[in-house]
């Protein structure tokens, strides 16, 4: 596997927060990494000991694929501009802001005789892995009913989440990783029906906001998606309900850890040895690895770009079904 991504040239586009995250992941695979971002780039090369590139063209002329860590709204622009260089795309949810851009991104892609592949880095958290292979084993039988739901502190009070156009609200930034979920998890997806309290006002999100959305799967499964933006200093929860024919699966963050941690009297001073805790590689890491990989010739990975499509797909028919009240079919009815 070493010898598979050696010499990895990446081009890591953006330098916000998940930038870091990003950079720590591909500094364990060895890759090389050269970054560049309309702000940021500099402090961020400082830090981590990465090559700036000047230009986003001069970027692509020296790198053998590209991970897109920006803004939303600029997704589309930078993935259409790689692909035309010739280059290999990794994204951040969402692929783009649209529907038909997302399809329109995944056409030129095709065309072009090159891959994107979404970063929709739950698949690769382990409850979630274990619970797909679960359910691909048949452990809990066919799924009736299952219940998702991920809150988080608002990024809505400053900046440009508040602006649906540029961010997509609480369903396109936050709840796409549960849509994606659920379709990974039930099977394809044949109706939305959403809706969202306050509800979003001249394109302008409420600070703090909760959307649920209603899925009907081809199979006759219902899944039910929930997602907050709270308030300020909210904590961050995620968790599943999967509820099949012969038996449930569940999981929420926080609280079925398997991993408590106390503080023994005294432990400040005593000579103590206390087992290191193995809670496992940073999901990001596997996430970008099992991608790397895909785009070395290697298999499949587990989320391709037809996924990141259509979590775009869901998270644009939950919109056009809060602002119309009904029940959008995904042949494009409205019911």
């Amino acid at each position: 596997m070493a010898e598979q991504l050696a010499d990895l040239r990446v081009g890591l586009i953006g330098a916000g927060n998940i930038a870091h995250v990003h950079v720590a992941a591909w500094k364990a695979l060895g890759a090389h990494l050269v970054v560049y971002s309309v702000e940021g780039a500099e402090t961020l090369a400082k830090q981590y000991g990465l090559e700036v590139a000047p230009s986003l063209d001069a970027l692509l002329a020296e790198v053998e694929f590209v991970d897109i860590v920006t803004p939303s709204p600029t997704h589309k622009d930078i993935a259409l501009a790689a692909i035309k260089a010739g280059k290999d795309v990794i994204c951040e949810k969402p692929l783009t802001l649209t529907a038909a851009d997302s399809h329109e991104v995944l056409a030129a892609a095709e065309a072009a005789g090159v891959k994107v592949y979404p970063a929709h880095v739950v698949r690769y958290f382990p409850e979630y892995k274990a619970a797909y292979d679960a359910l691909q084993g048949g452990r809990i039988g066919a799924v009736a009913v299952a219940r998702f739901f991920r809150q988080a502190s608002s990024p809505a009070g400053a900046g440009w989440y508040r602006d649906v156009a540029r961010s997509g609200g609480v369903v396109m930034d936050l709840m796409i990783h549960d849509l994606d979920q659920a379709q990974w998890l039930c099977g394809k997806v044949t109706s939305v029906y959403a809706v969202q309290n306050p509800p979003t006002v001249d394109g302008i999100s409420p600070v703090n906001v909760s959307a649920h959305v209603t899925l009907t799967h081809e199979s006759g499964a219902i899944s039910l998606c929930r997602a907050t933006w709270g308030v300020p200093g909210t904590p961050f929860r995620t968790g599943f309900h999967v509820a099949g024919a012969s038996g449930v699966l569940k999981h929420t963050s926080g609280v079925d850890t398997g991993f408590v941690e106390e503080l023994q009297k005294d432990a400040d001073t005593a000579d103590l040895l206390i087992p290191a805790a193995a809670l496992g590689e940073s999901p990001y890491l596997t996430q970008l690895r099992e991608l790397a990989i895909g785009l070395r010739g290697g298999p499949e990975p587990r989320v391709l770009g037809a996924d990141g499509v259509a979590a775009v797909d869901l998270a644009e028919a939950a919109r056009l079904s809060m602002e119309s009240g009904k029940t959008i079919e995904l042949n494009g009815a409205v019911a």
